[in-house]
């Protein structure tokens, strides 16, 4: 799934989610911008920005722990939307 991203200090990227669960999920660029610690926002492609802190870096990837878990229908439109891109977890 498309999705836009912003780091606290203003570093701009685009890329798209993966594995996405209720907790976080895995953002894929085209190179990371961004260090472990890293506050940033994600914007996935027809939702609100969603907050979290990048937890791993590997290579193009990064794991993305929200701050607050997101809510079952929001998981649910995305897998309705996505289809299997979504790793389905809502609890």
């Amino acid at each position: 799934m498309a999705a836009a991203c912003r780091s606290s200090t203003g570093l701009r990227d685009e890329g798209w989610l993966e594995d996405i669960s209720a907790e976080g999920c895995c953002l894929v660029t085209r190179t990371i911008y961004f260090k472990v610690g890293s506050r940033i926002v994600i914007r996935p492609q027809g939702l609100e920005g969603v907050t979290g802190v990048v937890r791993w870096i590997a290579a193009n990837k990064a794991g993305i722990q929200f701050d607050h878990p997101l809510y079952g229908p929001i998981i649910e439109h995305l897998w309705n939307q996505h289809g299997t891109a979504v790793a389905f977890s809502a609890q």
